[in-house]
C-alpha cells in the first residue's frame, strides 16, 4: 500500500471545487421577487387586520341556550379565524343594561350585542317579527323564509338604517307559553293579570284585557315571587327550570302560541362590520349558521328530561283551552294589521312573511306528518 497522501496534481483541482460551493447554512437568502410581495400583502388583506371587539349579552353565560350559545358564538369565532377575531363576551350589565344595547351598539359605544330582535321592538317594531311570530312558523319553515324568502334582505334593510349590521345566529324551538300562580280556564281568567311577556305576544294579550310588560332576566323571578306580576313566560323548559320558576308558580302552560320558534341574533355596529375583510365576514356568517344548527339540535333533545325535572319539582303541565287559543289567535290579527298600518317596514315584513306561509302551505300540509 502507498503512503495514503493524494498527489498535487489531484489536490489542487478538488481544493479549488469546494471553495467554489457557499457554505451550508450560509446561502443567501432569495431576494422577494415584487409579485411575491404583492402575494403576502394580498394574503394579510384578505384576512383582515386582527379585531378584538366586546359583545354585550341580554343573557347570563350561565343560562343554558340563551346564554351559552352567546358563549359558544365566543369560542367559535376566536378558533375558525385562527385567533384572528376576538369576539369577548359580557354579562348583563357590565357593559349596558341589557335592554339598551341596541343604541350602544347603534352609535358605536359597543361593537357588538347578543340578544334577540324582540328586545327592540319599542324602537323598532318591525324587528319583532325577526325575533318569533304569535301562531308563527316553526324552525324550518322560519329559516326557510328568512334565507330564501326575502326575510333576510328586509332585516339589514331596517338595521342599516340604525347603523347596525344583524345576523340570525341563534335558534331556539317552541316556547312553554308561561308560569302562571293561578289556573287559567277562559279567556275572561286573563283579564286583569299582570304579566311578563314577550314580543309581539305581550301585545295579544293586552288585546284580551291583560297588563304585559317586558322584564328582562334577572328581573323576572323576583317580580313573579313578590307578586308584582301574576304570570310570566320566558323560554322553553330547560331555561325555565334553570330560572327556578317553580318555585314560585306551579301552573305551566303550553303550546307556545307567542313562540313557536325564536331567533338569536348578533348585532354588530356597521362601521365596524364594513371594516372587515370579506374573509372575517364569512367566518362570522358561518359560525353563526353553525350556532342555528346547534342551537335546534339541543333545544330539541334537552327539553324530555327537563319536563320531568319540572314535574319531580310540583309543576304542572297546562294546555290551553281551545277558547283561549282561538281567541289569542283573532287577536293576534288584529295586533298584526295594526302594526302594519302604522309602520311601513313592519307592514313590508308581515306582507312577505305571510305570502311566504300561503306558498308554503302545501308543502307543510302534504310533506309533514300530522
Amino acid at each position: 500500500m502507498g503512503s495514503g497522501k493524494l498527489p498535487v496534481s489531484v489536490l489542487v483541482p478538488v481544493i479549488a471545487l469546494l471553495l467554489s460551493l457557499p457554505l451550508a447554512g450560509c446561502a443567501p437568502a432569495p431576494e422577494q421577487t415584487p409579485d411575491q410581495a404583492d402575494d403576502q400583502a394580498d394574503d394579510v388583506t384578505s384576512r383582515g387586520a386582527p379585531v378584538t371587539w366586546r359583545m354585550t349579552s341580554a343573557f347570563s353565560s350561565s343560562l343554558t341556550m340563551l346564554g351559552t350559545m352567546g358563549k359558544r358564538l365566543e369560542e367559535k369565532i376566536f378558533l375558525i379565524s385562527n385567533g384572528n377575531i376576538t369576539l369577548k363576551f359580557y354579562e348583563p350589565g357590565a357593559l349596558a343594561p341589557p335592554l339598551e344595547a341596541f343604541d350602544a351598539i347603534s352609535y358605536g359605544a359597543i361593537e357588538a350585542s347578543w340578544a334577540t330582535a324582540g328586545y327592540w321592538g319599542g324602537k323598532v317594531p318591525a324587528l319583532q317579527l325577526f325575533a318569533a311570530v304569535p301562531f308563527g312558523p316553526g324552525a324550518p319553515e322560519y329559516i326557510a323564509w328568512y334565507y330564501q324568502g326575502g326575510g333576510e334582505q328586509i332585516a339589514q334593510e331596517i338595521y342599516h338604517k340604525h347603523n347596525i349590521h344583524g345576523l340570525v345566529c341563534g335558534l331556539s324551538p317552541p316556547e312553554a307559553s308561561g308560569w302562571f300562580k293561578k289556573k287559567i280556564e277562559s279567556v275572561d281568567d286573563l283579564k286583569g293579570l299582570k304579566v311578563r311577556y314577550f314580543g309581539l305576544g305581550a301585545r295579544v294579550l293586552e288585546k284580551l284585557g291583560a297588563s304585559a310588560q317586558l322584564l328582562a332576566a334577572g328581573d323576572i323571578f323576583p317580580a313573579l315571587e313578590l307578586g308584582v306580576i301574576d304570570g310570566a313566560e320566558f323560554s322553553m323548559p330547560v331555561v325555565d327550570y334553570d330560572m327556578g320558576f317553580y318555585q314560585v308558580a306551579k301552573h305551566y302552560y303550553f303550546p307556545g302560541w307567542h313562540q313557536q320558534a325564536t331567533f338569536f341574533e348578533l348585532m354588530i355596529n356597521l362601521k365596524a362590520w364594513n371594516s372587515l375583510s370579506l374573509v372575517q365576514q364569512a367566518q362570522i356568517e358561518l359560525v353563526c349558521g353553525d350556532n342555528v344548527r346547534h342551537g335546534i339540535a339541543e333545544g330539541e333533545a334537552s327539553q324530555p328530561a327537563a319536563l320531568k325535572a319540572l314535574q319531580a319539582k310540583g309543576v304542572i303541565l297546562e294546555t290551553w283551552p281551545d277558547e283561549v287559543l282561538e281567541a289569542l289567535e283573532v287577536a293576534w290579527l288584529e295586533v298584526a294589521e295594526e302594526e302594519a298600518a302604522k309602520d311601513e317596514d313592519f307592514r313590508r315584513a308581515w306582507e312577505s312573511l305571510s305570502a311566504f306561509r300561503v306558498e308554503y302551505a302545501v308543502w307543510r300540509e302534504l310533506g309533514y306528518l300530522k
